[in-house]
């Protein structure tokens, strides 16, 4: 499968009516404190609360019937599975979801709440895939990984055609990477659209294993990360997506614990939006200063808003 800009562009038409166009948000008071011009896209007002939707439908709509009849299955610690399983309702098929004991209630019960059926497993990488294996080999169900696939990657990658035509000229965009499969869609799309842009995924410095990767030139593992970013919460980069990292991404750039949530108290109190700390770390790396954007046009993808409201990370003691 050729991964370019064609196959993101059908992505787009396949699930344009399974999807909101989510919007673009500005702030004048964080461009004058950052000292550039700063552009929100709200995918945490996507369908499910994230943008997994877009990948999660084009998935499930690129089956073909035969490959539909016996459901669908995948492993997430969350926004994933949500995705995944109204997805497979808005076809008629079943979802299994494998999800980690440790998940954040509110995502459990966001998968609950689109049919979906949960297996439980330990909350690590190896007890996830054995158990989405197994279940897939009891059931026929399809596995729709939850980066690793470039299905998932091309329907990921809609978000940026809708960026960029919303907020044309960006210098930069600045996105969120756990598996990478954002990373993935939106380098491909923007550099296709704006050759000059550049795009830098941010992660968590206690999940740097993309980070890692990209510097060393090959994928590294790091024990199960204790990032409060749970979307983020990812061991290795994936195999099919690092090679198009490496190709078309410009840097990975890491951001601390306290700046991530200090980042999502901020938007949520100067945009008025609820987003959850995966989809803070953009905005982390712009008041860390990882990345030199002054003057520049930035755009920042704000990834999903589902949080346990019982769990905000600025009312623990």
């Amino acid at each position: 499968m050729s991964f370019d800009l064609e196959l993101i562009r059908a992505a787009h038409e396949r699930i344009r009516p399974f999807i909101k166009r989510t919007p673009v948000l500005t702030s004048d008071a964080l461009d004058q404190e950052c000292g550039t011009r700063l552009f929100f896209k709200c995918e945490n007002l996507q369908a499910a609360g994230a943008f997994k939707s877009r990948g999660a439908c084009n998935a499930v709509f690129s089956l073909t019937d035969a490959e539909a009849a016996t459901g669908v299955v995948t492993h997430s610690s969350g926004n994933h599975a949500a995705a995944l399983a109204r997805a497979a309702q808005l076809r008629g098929i079943t979802a299994h979801i494998v999800m980690p004991a440790n998940a954040p209630q509110s995502k459990v019960q966001n998968v609950g709440h689109y049919g979906g059926w949960i297996t439980f497993c330990e909350a690590t990488l190896a007890a996830r895939e054995a158990a989405c294996s197994r279940v897939s080999a009891q059931t026929g169900a399809t596995i729709v990984h939850p980066f690793d696939d470039l299905r998932v990657a091309a329907g990921q990658g809609t978000a940026a055609i809708e960026f960029l035509e919303d907020a044309p000229d960006l210098d930069f965009i600045l996105c969120p990477v756990g598996g990478g499969g954002l990373l993935c869609g939106t380098a491909v799309a923007a550099k296709a659209l704006h050759p000059g842009i550049k795009v830098i995924g941010v992660e968590p410095a206690l999940a740097d294993d993309v980070a890692q990767s990209f510097r060393a030139g090959r994928r590294i593992s790091i024990p199960t990360p204790l990032t409060i970013a749970d979307g983020l919460r990812t061991n290795c980069t994936g195999e099919k997506n690092f090679p198009i990292i490496q190709r078309y991404v410009d840097d990975i750039v890491t951001v601390s614990e306290e700046g991530i949530v200090a980042a999502m108290r901020e938007l949520w109190e100067r945009l008025r939006v609820v987003i959850e700390p995966s989809a803070a770390v953009a905005y982390a790396a712009i008041r860390e200063g990882r990345v030199s954007v002054a003057g520049k046009r930035v755009g920042l993808i704000l990834t999903g808003g589902n949080v346990d409201m019982e769990q905000l990370p600025w009312l623990k003691k």
